[in-house]
């Protein structure tokens, strides 16, 4: 299923802060903060991916990225023992295989989301519900409890459902979010804006949420953060906009509306513009620039096929990760399904 795939009309827009205190002192650490492994999770089902050429396009692209990542650090590849031996033959020596079976290659959403309080790592469980109910996830909806087990870290129950791509975390105390992924009948039914704010402070460690109202309804992740908007070190965020925006496009307009949000919030706020010219042209096709991914001296990013707004994009990741290698892939069929390279990606921090 295309997680960008429009299908209604256009909901109104709000920006509110939330502030509280978290109950532990396990937080979710800075991606940049060192790793010591990447999971990953293969994508399979064709249910979820019915063209079997598609589906093999896609699976190629999943191994181009944990060969990339394998250059910096380790990458743990779930899938089902019964397709390690062709993922074998597709990928580095560095990439582990576990036998975790899986259905698609989120892992950003339906893995398990680290937490550390310095002594201890922990995972905090949100639970997900295949973008709520949208998507089979019999197996992907088990993957963060399997992957906890296996390490042996406690599973820190949350009361929340949803899906880590749909927060943005600087680590140090903030988060952003869209209300249209969290405060929705689809992921938490009987919870308000308060409570969900309140359980999000908790499940990351944070004192203070940023919400803009999203865009409810119009894709599978009703709108997913971090496909628009980074931290990209404390007070400071990176958003991708359109160069030429449509009045008429809710993602237009709710994108314009998170940037002011985070302006009036004393963020520092650098823009950069989406590519204008890209390989893929349909219209739901994600080309976002900020859907990259932080590993141990690199950051792992997609290009488009548009010169200018690619070099700019580099540049731009250069300056706010100084001292990183900035690596470069042909990801479309990512963004064909609606996602990018973070949303196929976890961070397992160091101890």
């Amino acid at each position: 299923m295309n997680r960008r795939q429009l299908i209604g009309g256009a909901t109104a827009l709000l920006a509110i802060p939330q502030k509280g205190h978290a109950a532990s002192n396990f937080r979710v650490l800075p991606e940049e903060h060192r790793h010591e492994a990447t999971f990953m999770m293969w994508p399979v089902s064709r249910r979820v991916h019915p063209d079997r050429w598609f589906l093999d396009h896609l699976q190629k692209t999943i191994a181009r990225v944990a060969n990339a990542i394998a250059e910096f650090e380790d990458v743990i590849l779930l899938a089902d023992a019964g397709e390690h031996g062709k993922i074998r033959k597709l990928v580095s020596a560095r990439v582990s295989l576990w036998d975790i079976p899986t259905e698609d290659l989120w892992a950003r959403d339906a893995g398990p989301i680290f937490v550390s309080d310095g002594r201890q790592r922990a995972v905090s469980h949100i639970k997900f519900n295949g973008w709520g109910g949208k998507q089979v996830h019999r197996h992907d909806g088990k993957v963060a409890e399997r992957v906890a087990k296996r390490l042996g870290f406690q599973l820190r129950p949350t009361g929340l459902k949803g899906e880590a791509g749909g927060v943005e975390q600087d680590g140090h105390g903030l988060l952003l979010a869209h209300e249209s992924s969290w405060v929705n009948r689809n992921r938490n039914p009987g919870l308000d804006r308060d409570e969900v704010g309140k359980r999000l402070l908790t499940a990351y460690g944070a004192d203070q949420i940023i919400w803009s109202k999203g865009v409810y309804g119009q894709d599978i992740t009703d709108y997913h953060i971090d496909s628009l908007a980074r931290f990209t070190r404390a007070g400071r965020v990176l958003i991708n906009l359109p160069k030429s925006a449509d009045p008429s496009d809710p993602f237009h307009r709710a994108a314009a509306e998170t940037t002011r949000v985070c302006r009036n919030a004393d963020l520092n706020v650098e823009t950069i513009f989406e590519p204008e010219f890209r390989r893929v042209k349909s219209y739901d096709f994600v080309a976002s620039y900020m859907n990259y991914y932080v590993c141990n001296g690199a950051v792992i990013a997609a290009e488009f096929g548009d010169r200018n707004a690619d070099r700019a994009a580099v540049k731009a990741l250069a300056r706010h990760y100084p001292g990183r290698q900035i690596v470069t892939l042909n990801v479309d069929a990512l963004g064909e399904v609606g996602g990018g390279i973070h949303c196929a990606t976890q961070q397992l921090p160091r101890a």
